[in-house]
């Protein structure tokens, strides 16, 4: 199992539990990943670590001074 945190803008998109979705983004030089339909988003990725699974569920929803942060666990 891998884990991924995903920055959410808004409260109550995502909630601990739900089946997810993510769509590969690829820049000059890393990967990033979009929990469809465009509801959080990941940092960047090295090419060494890109996500093979696209399908997983959120583990936790957690809200600090910075925003919103949703960790995914996939296969």
């Amino acid at each position: 199992m891998r884990q991924m945190e995903f920055k959410m803008e808004r409260p109550g998109l995502l909630k601990e539990g739900d089946e997810i979705t993510v769509t590969e983004g690829v820049l000059p030089s890393n990967y990033y990943y979009t929990i469809d339909p465009a509801l959080a988003m990941s940092g960047n990725v090295p090419f060494r670590e890109r996500l093979l699974a696209r399908k997983g569920k959120v583990i936790s929803v957690v809200q600090n001074e910075r925003g919103f942060y949703v960790t995914a666990e996939f296969e």
